[in-house]
Parts: structure tokens; sequence; C-alpha cells
């Protein structure tokens, strides 16, 4: 019933007993609520190692819980006072004020559940916030003042012009509000499944990027024809727009969605996965990101590259960790034609291999590769098994202790030198020449 006569309903029960023990039954249920609200969250907190499906439900609904308690305490309230013949003008007023409440703070916390995961709220989303806690508070007042069935009239009294059909805006707001709110509850649940698959170790990476990228899919698709369904829409006219789709596919989207198709066979063959160490074309980095559309690179230096999907099926792609985290890295030396190789060698494999990067098995090898203009080239491998952490810091420790080496055992690193001889005697005597006295 709508409450048009609340301020004369209170006012005449406000010198009853029964105003009193309305009023101590909305703070006992306010204290009950909250209380178990806290209690709640503090027994969860404590048991937070622990995991299951009550345990997630709990976390996602502590932010409301509280309002959510207090509402229902007050229901219990409500009924317990009528069944003993008394008013129950102030729980009234009470119920949907703590409803209002719990709604605001469960859409707050979706809202930036889906779209704020990480980092501070920005200045637009708590703008939205003030407006939708607005229109709630603006939603509520109609209903305390009993005005709400005279705005429903209004609103479905008001014909839309929609082809040659007319639809009323209530139905048209109906609509908006349920695609939003099941929408939104869409993305919230995909955004919780999202996390708590890519928390199961047990599965391979791409496995659950794959399983959080098709379950939101769903149940975004679920949420939309859903809504659609609840306000009275026919779903078969979306097969017009599914026909026209599939052209706009096939003509003008057909790149996009070469790139999502792309996406999922890269999630499914499992040929790369997040960590990985690849290099496409000119671009090389770790991979950080693996979405239906594109793939993020991050560079060594920071810097990160959004490739298509299609680049990483089509095109050959180069991986230091598909089978084998194990990656191979070479230097070069040239010393003088007199050094002992044979003493020499031994002593490089030993330096290289307290390098704090480089790998015991398979250890460093120093090999002899050919007889030089200048002296002996040497070259050294070693093998390291953190290509993301970078190939320049090895090779350059490395180099710094062949070289102390070369040092202590007195080995000289040669460098070019050329004999120029001139044939012909009459340049000869030209540039004698030029030479100064």
């Amino acid at each position: 019933m709508p409450l048009s006569n609340v301020l004369s309903d209170l006012i005449e029960d406000f010198d009853k007993p029964s105003f009193l023990y309305q009023a101590g039954a909305i703070v006992v249920c306010i204290v009950l609520g909250w209380g178990l609200g806290y209690a709640i969250r503090r027994a969860w907190l404590r048991g937070r190692s622990a995991s299951g499906v009550v345990q997630m439900g709990v976390e996602s609904f502590s932010f409301v819980l509280s309002p959510l308690a207090v509402v229902g305490f007050l229901a219990l309230a409500k009924l317990l006072f009528a069944s003993q013949r008394y008013n129950v003008h102030l729980l009234r007023l009470a119920l949907p004020l703590f409803a209002s409440l719990a709604v605001i703070r469960l859409a707050f916390y979706l809202m930036r559940r889906v779209f704020v995961r990480h980092g501070p709220v920005g200045a637009a989303m708590l703008t939205f916030e003030k407006i939708f806690a607005m229109l709630v508070w603006l939603a509520v007042a109609l209903y305390i003042a009993g005005l709400w069935p005279d705005v429903f009239e209004f609103l479905d009294d008001t014909k839309l012009p929609l082809g040659k059909n007319k639809v009323s805006l209530a139905v048209v707001m109906q609509a908006v509000a349920s695609v939003a709110v099941l929408l939104m509850v869409a993305l919230w649940a995909g955004t919780a499944l999202e996390e708590r698959l890519m928390g199961v170790h047990g599965i391979h990476t791409s496995l659950r990027v794959v399983m959080a990228r098709m379950s939101r899919a769903i149940l975004i698709v679920v949420a939309v024809l859903l809504s659609l369904s609840l306000v009275g829409i026919d779903l078969t006219v979306l097969s017009v727009f599914g026909g026209a789709l599939g052209v706009g596919l096939g003509l003008g989207l057909q790149k996009i969605a070469s790139n999502y198709v792309s996406g999922f066979v890269i999630l499914l063959e499992r040929s790369l996965a997040i960590g990985d160490m690849i290099t496409v074309d000119r671009f090389s980095g770790k991979v950080t990101q693996i979405n239906t559309r594109y793939t993020v690179l991050q560079a060594l230096d920071g810097t990160e590259s959004v490739l298509p999907n299609e680049m990483l099926i089509s095109g050959p792609v180069q991986s230091m960790s598909l089978s084998s985290r194990q990656v191979r890295l070479a230097t070069q030396v040239t010393v003088a034609f007199d050094t002992d190789l044979d003493a020499l060698m031994p002593l490089i494999e030993a330096e290289c291999a307290t390098v704090q990067r480089v790998l015991a098995d398979p250890p460093p090898v120093a090999m002899f590769l050919r007889f030089g203009a200048d002296g002996f080239e040497l070259e050294v491998g070693i093998w390291i098994n953190d290509p993301e952490n970078g190939r320049g810091g090895v090779i350059s420790e490395a180099n710094l202790k062949i070289w102390h080496l070369l040092q202590r055992q007195g080995v000289s690193l040669p460098y070019p030198t050329r004999d120029l001889r001139i044939a012909d005697p009459r340049l000869h005597a030209f540039l004698n020449t030029l030479a100064p006295e």
C-alpha cells in the first residue's frame, strides 16, 4: 500500500505505547543487523584460507550484508507487531528506507566490482553513483508520498512510436531497467567467476582464460535474452538482427571476427600462455594478457605491444618457453695465437658457472670456433631458465668475469693489424712527397 498518510498516522500514534515499541524494535533491528554483518565478515576473514561456494558468496555480499540483515529483521518485526494487533506505521516507513539503502549499496558494489576492479574510484564513477542514489531516494520519496501509482499511470499512458506500433514509456523504462540490472549482475558474476578460475592452479592458464571468457559471454547473452523476454519482447525478431550480423561479419567485420576466432584457437590449443617469452615479427616480450581479440606483450624495457590474435596464428612465432624455459646464450672472445687453449677454456667455463642466473645443468661450454685473422676465436655458451628477466645482464656479468680471468692469466686480446704495401713506385714516390718532414 502507498504511504500517503504516513505523517498523520505517525502523529496519531506518537502518544501511544506502540510508537515507542516500534522505535525500540527499529533500534534493535539496526543493532542486530549491523552486528550480524560484522560477525559474519569477521568469521569469513578468520577462515579465508579455506575455499568453498559459501565463503565466496559471503565475500561477494559482505558490502551489503548489514543493510540486508536490517531489512530482514524489520520485516520480521513488522509481522510480529501485526500479529499482536499493534500499529506498524513506523515500521512501514523504516522498511523502504533501509531497503533503498541496501539497493544503493548493492548497486555501488556491483559497479565497482565490474568497472573499478583495481585502483581508485574515478570521478565519473562517483558522479554516476550519486545520480543513481538520487534516483533511488526519489523513487522512495514518491512511494512514501503515495504518488507512485500516479507516476506509473502517466508513464503507461505516454506512448512512443516504434515503427508501426506504439510502446508505452513505462514498458521502455522497464526494459532498460531489466537489461541494466541483469547485465550488471551477469558482469559481476562473470568477474567473480573469472577471479575464481584464475586462482585454480590445477588447470592450465590458457584453459582458465577460455573458461572465464566463455562463461562471461554466456552470462551476458543469457541476461540480455532473459531481460527482453521478461518485458514481453518477442525474441524471434532477433533473427533479422542475426542475419544482418552474419552479413556484416562476412563483409566488413571479417578481420575482427578472425581475431576473435584466432584468440579462442590460441587459448584452446595452448600454443601460448601468460608469462611466455615470445618474438613475433619485430615485437618481443612477455605475454601478459591473452584476450579474445588481442594479446599484450610487455618488453623488457616496460613498453607494451598490442598484437591482433590473427597475427599470432597466420605468422611464425618464436617462443622461448613453449616446451622448455631453458635458453642458451653465447658470447665470443678472441685471444692471441700464443694462448694455451687447453688450460684457458676450462677456466672460462668455471668462471661463467659462477654467474648467478647461469644453470649448472647444462653447464657452460667453451668452444674453439676458428682460426681468425687476428687470433683464436672462442665462443662460450651458457644456459638460463628465466628468459623473462632479460639476457643483457647475464651476458654482461659473464663478459666481466671472462675479462678479469684473462687479466689474471696474462692472456692478451689481439687487435687487428694490417700491412699496406704499394706496388706502384710512382704512387709511392708521390705519397712520400706529401709526408711531413
